[in-house]
């Protein structure tokens, strides 16, 4: 585990460890305890996403979960257990979900993905549970499409930020207001990609990187005197949330370990995580956070959880200020 009984990041851990999860909840777990070095509990938690495998290749399928795309964020955890692990399972395992992914998942007409079985709408989350995983297994041209079609369908150039939510049939979005974390989900998925992937095509990681630092200026700039941020970011009256600050900074840490943002993002970086820990409590939950299961009311989640380790590890990255190490997938 990370740290002794009374450390703030095992308290979290062991509180993440003791959630239910849904696919992508699972998959956020792992990328968290990759990052932390934690590899044995990575490979139980690819054996949990593989026998729960949806014979049409989505893992970590949990009672016929109606999500397109959240099994993908299981794919990292799935590839590292085939690299470290002789079992063939892995392998057939990651390459039915890139499979799906890749050529039957439904998608609009220019190949951006939908988020849901049930519906033709596309999400911002998207961009975490996919992206990475094109850019660590060597799409970074679809990577790119992805990002392009989401973009084109939910980034407010006037506000610099991210709609939650586009339904492609109505050709409007369905939730056009800027929630906390569906632009962390953006910022911190091109943020992840990045360092997932040492090349790409021409002119692309500098525009990326551009982008994402775009993307975390504009939600820097409602940050509350608290250090957190609105549920929804321009809307002062939704409530308080928690987990937007763990997302930001990890997407702004791990951006200065790997070279594309300025190293002044580190304190800020630090600062938002600190905000954040501010609310754990002494079960190591991160309380109000926009909650499970409904993200709709403030409250916890495993993905919160995730994002906590996350950044904590991002901040080892940048700065060294952390006991636990890092590397690479």
């Amino acid at each position: 585990m990370i740290g002794g009984a009374d450390d703030t990041t095992g308290r979290v851990l062991r509180a993440l460890l003791a959630m239910q999860r849904q696919s992508w909840e699972q998959g956020v777990t792992a990328h968290a305890l990759l990052d932390l070095g934690q590899h044995e509990l990575v490979v139980l938690l690819a054996d949990a996403a593989v026998t729960r495998q949806h014979p049409d290749g989505r893992l970590g399928d949990v009672s016929g979960e109606v999500g397109a795309v959240n099994g993908a964020a299981c794919g990292e955890a799935v590839r590292y257990a085939a690299r470290h692990d002789p079992d063939p399972r892995w392998t057939a395992a990651l390459d039915a979900q890139l499979d799906w992914l890749v050529s039957r998942a439904a998608r609009a007409a220019d190949g951006t993905l939908f988020h849901l079985l049930d519906n033709r709408q596309v999400w911002a989350d998207t961009v975490y549970l996919v992206v990475p995983l094109l850019a660590l297994t060597g799409r970074t041209d679809l990577a790119v499409a992805q990002l392009a079609g989401h973009r084109r369908r939910l980034h407010d150039p006037h506000t610099g930020l991210y709609a939650a939510r586009w339904d492609e049939d109505r050709r409007e979005l369905d939730r056009p207001e800027h929630w906390g974390t569906g632009n962390g989900w953006v910022v911190a998925g091109i943020a992840r990609a990045l360092r997932h992937a040492p090349s790409w095509p021409a002119g692309a990681r500098e525009e990326w990187a551009g982008h994402a630092r775009a993307v975390l200026d504009a939600c820097l700039a409602h940050r509350r005197e608290d250090g957190l941020f609105s549920d929804v970011l321009d809307d002062p009256g939704t409530f308080r949330e928690a987990n937007t600050a763990q997302m930001l900074a990890y997407a702004a840490l791990t951006g200065v370990a790997d070279g594309w943002l300025p190293g002044s993002y580190a304190g800020t970086g630090a600062q938002l995580l600190a905000a954040a820990s501010r609310r754990v409590d002494r079960y190591g939950r991160v309380t109000g956070v926009s909650g499970a299961p409904d993200f709709a009311r403030p409250g916890t989640s495993p993905e919160a959880q995730a994002f906590h380790l996350l950044a904590h590890a991002a901040l080892t990255r940048a700065t060294g200020q952390s006991r636990t190490t890092s590397p690479r997938t």
